[in-house]
């Protein structure tokens, strides 16, 4: 399976705006289905394209008071049906980070196409589909495995724990923790700033956000505000490739938003060829995604809710994603 290789600022190609409804909206509110996966090994995996290039960034940091540039890439992959593996790589230190351990053999075939050796873990939350490599690759690797302190006993293989407004020093590496419960009452997103990349999981993906499993509306609502408040150039990664679904379901909700057209046919697209719709940047996302949007009076007058409060306005977006 191939995979995708990005820079830390990769820019996400922009189409020409939309003034009207078109065909590839009508047939994503219409439910059409797209060819995104395919079958290997018995075993369904969505497909990446081979077409993109390894791109680097030199990423300033300070250590020790010295201004160092660190060269951060960024690897994204398919693992299981719909997950995203992801490696970070500091090529100045070697440190080699996994955002979370869907399954073991894709993060393996990642390292082994890279050269990089795998040192840490960063887990998000205890979800099977999300820890179930850390002990296989903690036995191969040694690594460390950092995962939220409100999920320890929860996590395979934990040795370290991070909260929210920790900042974590991962191999040379600065990570913020920034607790997003909802989908599980401990889940930590991680925001790595001189790389201007978020890493959110099942917080917040493109278009959408995580099924409330644990936590209620309003304790996600809070959740997505802190990470709205990240800067607009932020990639943003996530746990799943879910943007063509969700992408239905918001433009039910907003059909008028010029913005979140332009993205909808962007997604379908990038679905028909294979492509992932991810990283996107964070300002794209303020600007589409009805969870960030909960407290936006136009989002909250196309819904009819011009007088409830945001997080009675999340539920009802949350509501409505859970019946596509």
């Amino acid at each position: 399976m191939s995979a995708l290789v990005v820079s830390v600022c990769s820019p996400v190609r922009r189409r020409s705006r939309q003034r009207s409804r078109d065909p590839y909206i009508e047939r994503l509110q219409a439910g059409s289905k797209l060819p995104s996966r395919d079958r290997r090994g018995g075993e369904r995996r969505w497909r990446l394209t081979s077409r993109h290039a390894a791109l680097t960034r030199r990423a300033a940091s300070i250590r020790g008071g010295r201004v160092l540039m660190a060269s951060i890439e960024i690897r994204q992959f398919g693992c299981r049906s719909d997950n995203f593996g992801v490696l970070v790589h500091d090529k100045d230190t070697g440190t080699t980070i996994a955002i979370d351990a869907p399954e073991e053999q894709p993060i393996l075939d990642a390292l082994e196409a890279t050269g990089w050796t795998l040192t840490h873990i960063l887990t998000t939350h205890h979800h099977g589909d999300h820890v179930e490599a850390n002990e296989a690759l903690k036995a191969r690797f040694q690594v460390e495995i950092i995962g939220p302190a409100k999920e320890r006993d929860r996590i395979p293989g934990i040795d370290r724990t991070a909260s929210g407004g920790d900042t974590l020093d991962v191999g040379g590496i600065r990570v913020e923790a920034i607790d997003t419960p909802g989908h599980t009452l401990g889940e930590v997103s991680y925001y790595m700033p001189d790389a201007k990349a978020l890493f959110a999981a099942d917080a917040l993906f493109s278009l959408g956000c995580g099924r409330l499993f644990e936590g209620d509306a309003a304790m996600m609502w809070d959740s997505l505000q802190r990470l709205r408040a990240l800067p607009d150039d932020t990639m943003l990664y996530c746990g799943h490739e879910y943007t063509a679904t969700n992408a239905r379901c918001a433009i039910d909700i907003d059909p008028q938003n010029l913005a979140l057209q332009e993205r909808v046919k962007e997604v379908e697209h990038l679905r028909v060829e294979g492509k992932p719709t991810l990283p996107v940047s964070l300002g794209r996302e303020k600007k589409t995604n009805p969870f960030l949007r909960a407290d936006d009076p136009e989002l909250k007058a196309a819904m009819g809710m011009e007088d409830a409060q945001p997080a009675e306005v999340f539920a009802a977006i949350r509501k409505k994603r859970d019946g596509y």
